[in-house]
């Protein structure tokens, strides 16, 4: 089932590329993992694929050790997507490969602490309320540039990208405009250097309902879950 969910994602994100005159290989997809048993990312890996979202630091944290414990690839990278805690901050730093959900100083002061004691750079993105929502979590555009002035400043903690996670909306063609104000919003904040001065700048976005429109609006991460593993675990 997960070898044929992977081609069947995978064939949709090129054909996606493909309409908006995009490469299919500048898209990352990661496979959402959270309460998803281990056996079910190693099936993953074993079909050759590398990379996966977790959304909770202890759950996260048993599932890594022995998914690497017994596979032992260094391409293997998990990226966390949940709200982190500054509490949780340490461990995510050490276990993760990259933070997308950074979304404030003081997390970023934590994470920058907590990297310099690991002696680890970390590549991590800006989490953006692209939709101004009061629920949802993230950095306000209008209040994006200041930050990043503030976290340009770090040693360890590198800003290579964008998240958000836009209102929802049953119709997908709703959310295009949301998708389209993150990239111009990137394009802003690299015109100014605040973003872009690690390589190219990633915006991760789109999720399984959404995520060829965002694709066509210039998403380089898609975050996808059940549609790859099925039902999630409780």
């Amino acid at each position: 089932m997960i070898q044929d969910n992977l081609t069947a994602i995978t064939n949709r994100i090129t054909a996606a590329a493909l309409r908006a005159n995009r490469s299919p290989a500048d898209i990352k997809l990661v496979a959402v993992s959270k309460r998803m048993p281990s056996e079910k990312i190693l099936q993953a890996i074993e079909n050759g694929h590398y990379t996966f979202g977790e959304n909770y630091v202890q759950e996260a944290l048993e599932k890594i050790s022995f998914i690497k414990e017994s596979k032992g690839k260094n391409e293997i990278s998990f990226h966390f997507i949940g709200k982190l805690q500054s509490n949780k901050a340490r461990k995510a730093a050490e276990i993760f490969n990259v933070i997308e959900t950074v979304d404030s100083l003081k997390l970023a002061r934590t994470l920058e602490k907590h990297l310099a004691t690991l002696n680890k750079n970390l590549a991590a993105y800006l989490q953006v309320n692209i939709g101004k929502e009061k629920q949802r979590s993230g950095v306000m555009p209008e209040n994006c540039e200041q930050l990043l002035q503030e976290l340009s400043q770090f040693q360890h903690l590198k800003i290579v990208g964008l998240m958000t996670m836009p209102p929802y909306f049953t119709d997908p063609e709703k959310v295009r405009p949301y998708f389209r104000q993150l990239r111009q919003l990137s394009e802003k904040l690299a015109i100014k250097s605040l973003i872009g001065q690690f390589g190219p700048v990633e915006l991760s976005m789109g999720m399984s309902g959404d995520f060829e429109i965002a694709i066509e609006e210039g998403a380089t991460v898609i975050r996808i879950g059940t549609a790859i593993f099925g039902s999630r675990e409780r």
